[in-house]
C-alpha cells in the first residue's frame, strides 16, 4: 500500500471502533439477559426448571462473556491505536478513563467465574454488581462516543 492510500483511509479508521463497540454493547445487554435467565433457572423448581434448563443459559452466558471480554479489550486498544495514529496522541479525558475502567471491570468480573462455579455467593453478587456498573459506564461511553464521532465528522466535512 502506498502512502496516498493510507492517507485516504486513515480518517475512516475512526469509525471502526465506535461501530464495533455498539455491537459489543448490544452483546453485553444480551449476556446480561442470559445471566438473568440462568439465575431464574437456578431458582426455579419442578417442571419450570426442566423447561429453563433446555435454554442452556449458563453456557450461552459464558460464551457471550468470553466474546465480550476479548472484543472489548481488542477493540479498545484498537480505538486508542487509531486515535494515536491519526492525532499523534491520546486525548486524556473522561471517555478514555472510563474505557480503561471498563476493561478493568470486565476483567475483574470474569475472574470471579471460578469462584461462582464453587457456589460462592459473594463472588456471584460481586460479579453482578461489577457488570451492572459496567453496563452503566458502557451506556455513558456510547453517548460520549457519539459526541466524539460527531466532532470527527464535522471536522472532516468542514
Amino acid at each position: 500500500m502506498n502512502s496516498e492510500t493510507i492517507d485516504a483511509i486513515k480518517p475512516w479508521l475512526n469509525f471502526i471502533h465506535p461501530v464495533l463497540m455498539w455491537g459489543i454493547f448490544a452483546l453485553t445487554l444480551y449476556a446480561g439477559y442470559l445471566g438473568y435467565q440462568h439465575r431464574q433457572t437456578r431458582l426455579a423448581t419442578g417442571e419450570e426448571k426442566k423447561q429453563l434448563i433446555k435454554g442452556k443459559f449458563l453456557a450461552r452466558h459464558h460464551q457471550a462473556g468470553s466474546v465480550i471480554l476479548a472484543s472489548m479489550v481488542i477493540v479498545s486498544i484498537g480505538g486508542m491505536g487509531v486515535t494515536y495514529l491519526n492525532n499523534g496522541k491520546l486525548f486524556f479525558g473522561p471517555h478514555l478513563l472510563a474505557g480503561l475502567g471498563m476493561m478493568g471491570l470486565i476483567a475483574s468480573s470474569a475472574s470471579l467465574v471460578p469462584f461462582m462455579k464453587n457456589g460462592n455467593d459473594t463472588a456471584r453478587y460481586t460479579h453482578i454488581a461489577l457488570n451492572t456498573v459496567l453496563v452503566g459506564l458502557f451506556g455513558w461511553q456510547a453517548v460520549t462516543g457519539v459526541q466524539i464521532v460527531q466532532r470527527i465528522l464535522s471536522s472532516m466535512f468542514s
